[in-house]
């Protein structure tokens, strides 16, 4: 039942984001699916066993997969789906408690929560990064005989 809460309120916080950057309100729903599956994934990958770095990594892959189909479903840029639905992964508590901690001087704390941001952060990039390398072929299919 949480995993359905969180996917929700991903969902819900992904469309917020769509607004704020001028999304087309015909993609929010897709938008929606995209961020919430994306942080369901997290969720649900940290209860198997992942760590947040490795479970943040697939789930990254998965909704810049998800992205680039839609783009090409729905005709339009890939980073439409892309920015709106990455939002719930990155790590903003992880920011917020590394500055806390350093403000509170307990460098241990903050030094193990800024790393794990940052971990974040680049498994994010490399997530992203891997699936843009895939052709556009892959995901134009079959072009139709004149």
């Amino acid at each position: 039942m949480t995993l359905l809460i969180h996917f929700l309120a991903a969902a819900v916080g992904t469309v917020a984001f769509a607004l704020i950057f001028d999304v087309p309100p015909r993609f929010y729903p897709l938008c929606a699916v995209i961020g919430g599956l994306g942080f369901f994934l997290v969720e649900l990958l940290m209860r198997l066993g992942l760590s947040q770095t490795e479970a943040t990594f697939l789930a990254t892959m998965v909704v810049t997969l998800s992205s680039r189909v839609s783009a090409v479903w729905r005709k339009c840029p890939v980073t439409v789906f892309l920015i709106a639905g990455i939002i719930p992964l990155v790590p903003g508590a992880g920011v917020y408690w590394t500055a806390y901690y350093l403000i509170m001087n307990n460098t241990s704390e903050a030094l193990t929560r800024g790393f794990t941001a940052v971990r974040v952060a680049v498994a994010i990039v490399l997530g992203i990064v891997l699936m843009l390398e895939i052709p556009n072929r892959v995901f134009a299919g079959r072009k139709k005989a004149k």
